[in-house]
């Protein structure tokens, strides 16, 4: 049914600002390449893990940005600003609670999804650079977490840092320096709190969002592994279904030897 010239204008008109944006970034043309690709068919629940960990990341931002407008990071004010946010601030103590729990529910989630990787062999060729980035995520996932834990300023926060501080100083080389540079002083204090605040709410959520996107490029540029008992890749046959296939899951052009 061919459209009328009103009908023709109304979905011009509705769609002027999407061609706009299209012409000037070519957003419209990465968000189709971004959602619409080829992944293998036999996927399951186990390659939901990567999305589930950057979701709990998400919240953990999301609360952190509320929670920093009511923590002070000075030590005479630190514990009474917790106790004012879970008290008395509307719904505190319902972001807070997601953000402490929710700390613990990213790093289970980060092992699940490297355990998963690492069963899958999706840290083979060519994806040994985003099983890298994967590791560092993962370390910077704890530094974040340990980071963190002194923020509330109690003495389960303040001698759990004491332990923390002591073990990094025990490291080869670089552990009494990394030490020093943590406690800030001869013992913990505002200095130690400071760099801590500092290093939690700036330094590794930084390089943590910068990972993340690596990650996520590297991931949709070489395609979703497949379970190993599958007989495709990525969308494509595996090498024993098709014998001019590669691990990668990409076709190659066959050699003059096997045409001849």
């Amino acid at each position: 049914m061919a459209k009328s010239a009103r009908q023709a204008q109304i979905e011009k008109a509705a769609l002027y600002p999407l061609d706009w944006t299209e012409e000037r970034t070519g957003l419209v043309g990465y968000t189709k390449w971004f959602l619409f690709r080829h992944v293998p068919r036999d996927v399951n629940w186990m390659q939901t893990l990567g999305a589930a960990t950057l979701t709990a990341f998400l919240v953990q931002a999301i609360t952190g940005v509320f929670l920093a407008m009511y923590y002070k990071p000075d030590p005479n004010s630190a514990y009474e600003s917790i106790q004012n946010i879970s008290n008395e601030v509307t719904l505190g103590w319902l972001v807070r609670g997601m953000h402490k729990w929710g700390a613990s529910l990213f790093i289970i989630l980060m092992f699940l999804h490297m355990a998963r990787t690492f069963l899958f062999g999706a840290y083979k060729y060519p994806r040994e650079l985003n099983w890298v980035i994967g590791v560092l995520l993962l370390v910077a996932g704890m530094a974040e977490g340990f980071t963190g834990y002194l923020l509330p300023w109690d003495q389960t926060a303040y001698w759990a840092t004491v332990v923390g501080i002591n073990i990094n100083a025990t490291a080869p080389f670089a552990g009494p320096f990394i030490a020093q540079f943590l406690q800030g002083g001869a013992q913990i204090g505002p200095d130690t709190l400071a760099k801590f605040y500092s290093l939690h709410m700036l330094v590794i959520p930084g390089g943590i969002m910068a990972m993340i996107g690596l990650h996520m490029y590297l991931v949709l540029r070489l395609g979703v592994t497949s379970p190993p008992w599958s007989k495709t890749a990525a969308g494509r046959p595996r090498p024993d279904a098709e014998p001019t296939g590669d691990r990668t899951g990409l076709t190659r052009e066959p050699s003059s030897e096997e045409t001849s």
